[in-house]
């Protein structure tokens, strides 16, 4: 019985750990993330108004999605019914293609600290 209090004690120790890596990756670094957006800016400007090949992502954090004027979105984009925050926009980023079918993105941020950083940099972008 005090294997199992000690071993129950060790998991919740552990998970405590690791939950708290959680929200240091939502944080995310702002200036890291301007690098990492920089493999974006291809086809996303941050300039307001300015188009390229993918929407403007000035000012999205908090957006709908699928809601820039002057962007022509995928029909499952533009009905997909999602809001811009940092978890949507984690899930996105880490694989378009899952998160909404029929997305126009294909290029995916594997790293989870490159998503954080660029969702930070985002942020700082209105």
């Amino acid at each position: 019985m005090m294997r199992h209090r000690l071993l129950a004690a060790a998991l919740l120790a552990a998970g405590g750990i690791f939950a708290s890596a959680g929200p240091a990756l939502a944080d995310g670094d702002a200036a890291h993330g301007k690098v990492v957006f920089g493999r974006c800016a291809a086809c996303h400007s941050l300039d307001a108004g300015k188009k390229l090949m993918g929407p403007n992502l000035n000012g999205i954090v908090g957006q709908k999605a699928g809601a820039v004027a002057g962007y022509q979105y995928s029909k499952a984009m533009a009905s997909s019914g999602l809001t811009w925050d940092d978890a949507t926009l984690d899930k996105f980023l880490a694989s378009p293609t899952s998160t909404v079918p029929g997305t126009k993105m294909l290029v995916n941020v594997a790293n989870a600290q490159d998503r954080a950083d660029a969702i930070a940099y985002l942020k700082t972008v209105k």
